[in-house]
C-alpha cells in the first residue's frame, strides 16, 4: 500500500513541479552529491595527507566544482549557452565564493570558539572552519549560479524584435 502510494507519487505532476523542474531542489541534489565529494577530498586531504587549510579547502572546490560545472548547468539550469562565457563566469563566480565564504569562516570561527571559552587545537578549529566555509559557500553559491553563472542571456535581436510585438 505505501508502495503504491510512494510510486503514484513520484508519477505525478506535484512531485515533477515540485521536484524535477525546480532549480533550487535540483540545485540541492546536485549539491549534496558535491558537498559528499568535496568534503572528502577535503578533509581527507587535511587529516591523512596533512596539507594545510587552504590548499586542502581548495582542492576540494577545483575538483568537485568541475563536476558541478556539468551537473548545473545541464540538469540545475538547463542552460544551453554555447562557448566559453558560461565556464568563465561560472569560473568567476567559484573563485569568488570560495575566496569570501573561507576567507570570512577561519577569523569566524577561531572568533567564536574564543569567545566560548573553547581551548581547541589548530586542527580543530581549522576543521570546524573549513565545515562552517563549506555551508556558507552553499548559501551564496546558489544565487550566484542562478542569476550570474548561468543567467539566460537576451539578445539584443530578441528584445528588438519583442518591442516589435
Amino acid at each position: 500500500m505505501l508502495s503504491r502510494v510512494y510510486d503514484s507519487f513520484l508519477d505525478s505532476q506535484c512531485y515533477n513541479d515540485m521536484i524535477l523542474n525546480n532549480s533550487f531542489s535540483r540545485f540541492i541534489i546536485v549539491g549534496v552529491i558535491n558537498t559528499i565529494v568535496g568534503t572528502a577530498i577535503m578533509l581527507i586531504f587535511y587529516n591523512v595527507f596533512h596539507f594545510g587549510y587552504w590548499f586542502s579547502s581548495a582542492s576540494n572546490y577545483v575538483l568537485a566544482s568541475i563536476l558541478s560545472y556539468f551537473l548545473n548547468k545541464y540538469f540545475t539550469f538547463k542552460n544551453k549557452e554555447k562557448g566559453w562565457r558560461p565556464a568563465i563566469r561560472f569560473a568567476i563566480h567559484i573563485g569568488l565564493c570560495y575566496l569570501i565564504a573561507f576567507g570570512l569562516a577561519k577569523p569566524c570561527v577561531r572568533w567564536l570558539l574564543y569567545h566560548m571559552g573553547a581551548n581547541l587545537s589548530v586542527a580543530w578549529i581549522e576543521n570546524i572552519a573549513m565545515l562552517f566555509g563549506s555551508g556558507l559557500f552553499v548559501v551564496i553559491n546558489y544565487l550566484g549560479q542562478r542569476f550570474f553563472a548561468f543567467k539566460t542571456v537576451k539578445h539584443e535581436e530578441d528584445n528588438y524584435f519583442n518591442s516589435l510585438l
